[in-house]
């Protein structure tokens, strides 16, 4: 299984020593790899891949098939489904990646929905760093969008300011106001900033500054051009109606001519605007 590095689990627990061991489900059971551990625990540095392994113990008299998950942990297992013959134990090895301190758990479900799970406790060691990003900013009709992206080790409550400077000055200027969300390590949220009274005929610049404690801090911004197509496309008409009268006025007033360049005799029968002949 590749991972970015290895860090090995912390066998001892000393402060999960009363955490209940997972349950057993009709004949079988799912525990840490190893014996004598109540639960899973893990650390290392932010971004690390650490590495551990859960058993599917099988004490019955017949094959078990559970389907392994996390919950609450970001875990990626060597085979997510495992097929225990009877009176047999399956290890299986898994991966989780340091985010942040987590608890959860890895469950277990057999083919007839029963349930078993060992607890995960994940703890991510070193300084902590406060990372924030806004990114992928642009105008959508009255909508600002952007990503914000937490690059840091510690859950960030991040700060918002809308600046856009239009040909003739700004157009929208905005303090910086807390977001209501909780963004965690290594997470992306899109969302979407309402503009309302956005100029209808302009040329603008629009930027982003977001900010969040520990001293996280970032801008991106974003171009923008608002045309009213509506008035353009009927002062466009305007103009091909103009153009197309006077066209038609100058082939009215064409006389034609005769080979030798003199004007024919006008004749004795007139056309009428309807189309009529007398």
């Amino acid at each position: 299984m590749p991972c970015a590095s290895r860090v090995t689990f912390v066998s001892v627990l000393l402060v999960l020593t009363a955490a209940p061991v997972a349950a057993a489900a009709d004949g079988w059971s799912v525990v840490p790899s190893g014996g004598g551990r109540p639960a899973l625990y893990a650390e290392g540095a932010p971004g690390a891949v650490l590495q551990d392994a859960v058993s599917v113990v099988n004490r019955s008299g017949r094959a078990v098939t559970v389907r392994l998950s996390g919950r609450g942990v970001p875990v990626t297992f060597a085979a997510d489904r495992v097929r225990v013959p009877a009176r047999t134990r399956a290890d299986v090895p898994f991966a989780v990646s340091a985010r942040g301190d987590r608890s959860g758990e890895i469950v277990a479900r057999d083919q007839d929905g029963r349930r078993a799970a060992v607890p995960v406790r994940l703890r991510v060691g070193g300084p902590a760093l406060s990372a924030l990003t806004v990114e992928h900013v642009s105008v959508r009709g009255d909508r600002i969008t952007y990503d914000l992206v937490n690059r840091g080790t510690t859950v960030l409550v991040p700060s918002l300011a809308v600046r856009a400077d239009g040909v003739f000055g700004p157009v929208l200027d905005r303090a910086p106001r807390t977001l209501p969300i909780r963004l965690r390590p290594g997470h992306r949220l899109r969302l979407a900033e309402p503009w309302p009274g956005r100029p209808a005929l302009d040329s603008v610049d629009v930027r982003l500054t977001v900010t969040a404690a520990g001293g996280a801090h970032d801008s991106a911004g974003a171009s923008a051009r608002f045309v009213p197509w509506g008035a353009v496309t009927g002062v466009a008409g305007a103009v091909a109606a103009g153009g197309a009268l006077l066209l038609v006025r100058g082939l009215r007033h064409r006389r034609p001519r005769t080979a030798d360049g003199e004007a024919p005799e006008p004749s004795r029968t007139e056309v009428e605007l309807t189309g009529a002949v007398t």
